[in-house]
């Protein structure tokens, strides 16, 4: 190899900075549009022929109508669903934020339909409503991480 001019040679193989940022940007592109698609899909079903099923979700404790929360939600995820898929680069990681705080404000009906042994969408064993408890926390994670929020909500921390 030393017998070649400098033009021949090849150098190392080196995987760049900015390839890897550009692979990691295109996974999240692709995590937010699936997320989106998910909420979209979510929300149409509360609206038409999964809503018997997610109203047995609705505490019993909550002080509205189950139909009317189930409706409500089902815009909400629609309104989500198609803003994930649509905000511009800025608005994405505030998009993140709220898609996770519904996460969040859901769940109580994910521990109700566990507590109160309610089947619905296949959960027909306690086993599997418990299980069940443990997806919330990957879609809050799955929403900030999509959407850049959690990365920054880490730059607006370390200054």
């Amino acid at each position: 190899m030393d017998d070649l001019p400098q033009s021949h040679r090849t150098a190392p193989a080196q995987s760049s900075p900015r390839k890897g940022r550009r692979i990691g940007e295109a996974a999240r592109h692709v995590g937010r549009w699936a997320l989106g698609a998910a909420l979209l899909g979510a929300g149409t079903g509360h609206l038409t022929t999964m809503r018997q099923e997610f109203r047995a979700q609705v505490p019993t404790w909550v002080p509205l109508d189950p139909d009317f929360v189930v409706v409500a939600s089902g815009v909400v995820e629609l309104g989500l669903g198609a803003t994930l898929i649509l905000a511009p680069t800025r608005f994405r990681p505030a998009v993140g934020g709220v898609a996770a705080a519904f996460f969040v404000a859901i769940f109580p009906g994910n521990i109700s339909q566990y507590v109160t042994g309610t089947d619905a969408f296949g959960l027909d064993t306690d086993r599997d409503r418990f299980i069940r408890l443990f997806v919330q926390p990957v879609l809050v994670a799955w929403a900030l991480w999509s959407t850049g929020a959690w990365r920054a909500w880490r730059a607006r921390a370390r200054r």
